[in-house]
């Protein structure tokens, strides 16, 4: 493949948990040799540091106050993308319950998000051949000038059982209110909520096999780069 011409492409992959993004968006970046940025790690990341440092992720202002204290690197590379916080691997502790249940409270704090927000910009600005960047608001906030958006979908049911599979021993009834209730405080947050962009293309995935979502996907890029 001639990708040595092809200009750098930024594919923003947009949608709530469960939808099959994190998946997506590496196997397209990899088959297409993308960089690769997991949007959401970050907001964990920035998570997992306020918990550790004994700060009240009930109080808005305490996490606004150490908002830059922490530094997160993020590794782009699809087939085994890092994240570090002070120089921590954290990708392990970052999925774990306690970070899962603070994230949107955490996430929800403007100057949280205006930090993260440059952090994504950044990484984005610099990426060589392009990159597939997935999160909540991508499309709309973080890179609104993006080549493609997407915005996967898929019912709760679906979505609750592919999160109960990777939650090991997780309750379906359980897990599925938890999504909901995580949707809600995600998509009516102030400040950059979760939301479609009016020109983000729809693809759910609710029926849909994984290699099928990404061939969809990738699909998409090629005509794109193709139509550039």
């Amino acid at each position: 493949m001639e990708n040595g011409a092809a200009k750098p492409v930024i594919v923003a992959i947009d949608g709530p948990s469960g939808t099959g993004k994190s998946s997506t968006s590496k196997a397209v970046a990899a088959q297409l040799g993308l960089s690769y940025l997991d949007t959401g790690a970050q907001y964990r990341a920035i998570t997992w540091w306020m918990v550790n440092n004994g700060i009240d992720t009930a109080d808005p202002s305490a996490i606004a106050a150490a908002a830059a204290k922490p530094e997160i690197l993020s590794g782009t590379d699809p087939t085994e993308p890092t994240i570090t916080v002070d120089g921590v691997d954290v990708s392990g502790p970052i999925r774990e319950q306690d970070v899962t249940s603070k994230v949107s409270a955490v996430s929800a704090v403007p100057e949280v998000r205006a930090r993260i927000t440059e952090l994504q910009r950044a990484i984005a600005a610099s990426a060589v051949t392009g990159i597939v960047v997935e999160g909540r608001d991508i499309g709309t906030t973080v890179l609104p000038d993006a080549d493609l958006k997407i915005f996967l979908t898929a019912s709760p049911e679906a979505r609750a059982a592919r999160r109960s599979g990777e939650l090991k021993g997780a309750d379906l009834h359980t897990t599925r209110e938890a999504l909901i209730k995580r949707d809600a405080a995600d998509s009516s947050r102030k400040t950059s909520p979760l939301a479609k962009a009016d020109d983000a293309v729809e693809v759910d995935t609710t029926d849909l096999t994984l290699q099928q979502v990404v061939e969809c996907v990738v699909t998409l890029v090629e005509e794109k780069r193709a139509g550039k």
